[in-house]
């Protein structure tokens, strides 16, 4: 009975040890002014992706997480890659992680043939152009969304199955590569309508209506919850409150969490999607939700 009693003593306070190790962590990352080129076309116009750094960041370190954050010229491809590398290594077993990407996003010519499109998506670093110039710009420094997999991936497998993976994209596929004037009613883009091509072939979207997409478990892994501003031939716009720019999903996400706790519950995401189609300037545009164990 002695022993029964302390085996059950030593499996509680094991217990006990993993509860106090798991961990809240986000990485935000925002972009509103791109690195300035030589050649012109390969520049991005300017939006306001380091609004949403510092509205979500402090939402979140409200809730107890450890925020690492990444803004304009400090988030260029290598030191992205580098801040995934670092929130992998610090990451433990349970822990929730939030992944936050507001910037320009672009389709990219398929180069391994996995896309039956023809075209990757990717997310835009402050380094990336977009166009390619031969010798000058050939897509480098683009995060595709292969690379992506791989980096959100290797978080899943550290945080194991008791772990959560967040990962939010307030970019554009799609969308238009104009922005308005500083007027009332101007509007700011995210992305561009042309895809990063090396042969020249012309990007044409492919239409998926669907609201929710079911993604692949996977084996010892954390489920994992992507949530994307718009479809992927949809334009993504930000929104204004007050004097201030923001994207639109970022700022209805903060919404939701100034009353809602993030935990490993993706309820809250229809809250989400509930007040951004309630917003007139966002008729045009359906968030996305790619979920696992569902």
């Amino acid at each position: 009975m002695k022993k029964i009693f302390i085996i059950i003593i030593l499996l509680l306070t094991a217990t006990c040890r993993f509860q106090l190790k798991a961990a809240k962590r986000a990485l935000i990352i925002g972009i509103s002014c791109y690195e300035q080129h030589k050649l012109n076309q390969l520049d991005w116009h300017p939006i306001h992706g380091t609004n949403d750094v510092a509205m979500i960041g402090a939402t979140l370190k409200k809730q107890g997480f450890s925020v690492a954050r990444l803004t304009n010229n400090k988030a260029t491809a290598q030191n992205i890659k580098k801040a995934f590398i670092a929130l992998t290594r610090q990451s433990q077993t349970g822990d929730i992680i939030y992944i936050h990407f507001s910037g320009h996003g672009q389709p990219v010519e398929d180069c391994n043939g996995d896309e039956p499109d023809g075209w990757d998506e990717a997310i835009v670093p402050y380094d990336a152009g977009q166009k390619y110039v031969k010798n000058v710009y050939d897509g480098r420094n683009h995060i595709i969304d292969d690379e992506l997999n791989d980096l959100v991936t290797g978080i899943r497998r550290k945080v194991g199955k008791s772990g959560f993976v967040y990962v939010v994209i307030d970019a554009c596929h799609s969308g238009g590569s104009s922005r308005g004037e500083e007027k009332e009613d101007s509007v700011y883009m995210r992305g561009t309508a042309e895809g990063f091509s090396r042969s020249g072939k012309r990007f044409v979207p492919r239409i998926d209506k669907r609201a929710v997409i079911s993604m692949p478990t996977g084996k010892n892994m954390a489920n994992a919850c992507y949530l994307e501003a718009c479809r992927s031939y949809q334009t993504n716009v930000e929104i204004r409150v007050g004097k201030h720019y923001y994207g639109s999903i970022s700022y209805y996400i903060n919404k939701v969490l100034e009353k809602h706790q993030l935990t490993k519950d993706t309820q809250w995401t229809e809250n989400v999607r509930k007040l951004m189609s309630a917003d007139c300037r966002l008729l045009r545009q359906n968030m996305v939700v790619e979920r696992s164990g569902i």
